[in-house]
């Protein structure tokens, strides 16, 4: 019973300053500490670019509705049986999307989760062009040929570093 009441006491004289050093130190822990949901929204964001502040900026102004991620989060957690499983789900579905110009949401996973395996970014073809001009190679003749605005094909005369490679999308 005494003992009790001494800490009762204890309490009661403990100035605001030790509340507040003892409050901050249990909400530190709290936020250093990312539950599995919140990795998973996190790394999606990082998969569209976002960092951690940018992130928080955003959803201070109302651009960014976080609680809005955390269902989808929570069914892939579940879906994929560990954070591991699907941040690696996350990622895969970003590159191939991404190589496709597409928008992708988290909910995106739960669609292509069948084929995830067979889930392939979009190879990059270079084509080459001469001054602005398209080429072709001929298998037949073993030749280059540059195609004019025309519509002409004419031999190509030049060397292999004239040949300017682009990446069309």
């Amino acid at each position: 019973m005494k003992k009790l009441l001494f800490i009762n006491f204890q309490q009661k004289n403990m100035n605001k300053s030790q509340k507040l050093k003892k409050k901050k130190r249990k909400t530190i822990k709290k936020k250093q500490e990312e539950t599995a949901i919140q990795k998973i929204v996190n790394h999606y964001f990082y998969t569209k670019g976002l960092t951690i502040e940018k992130i928080k900026r955003d959803a201070k102004k109302k651009k960014i509705i976080y609680s809005r991620f955390t269902r989808p989060a929570k069914q892939l957690l579940e879906l994929a049986g560990s954070v591991r499983k699907a941040k690696r789900a996350i990622t895969k579905v970003a590159e191939w999307a991404k190589s496709r110009n597409l928008d992708y949401a988290i909910e995106t996973v739960f669609k292509k989760w069948l084929e995830l395996d067979r889930l392939k970014p979009k190879e990059i073809v270079k084509k080459p062009f001469f001054r602005g001009n398209p080429m072709v190679w001929s298998e037949t003749k073993k030749k280059w040929y540059v195609i004019t605005p025309e519509g002409e094909w004419l031999e190509f005369a030049g060397k292999e570093k004239d040949i300017e490679w682009r990446v069309i999308k």
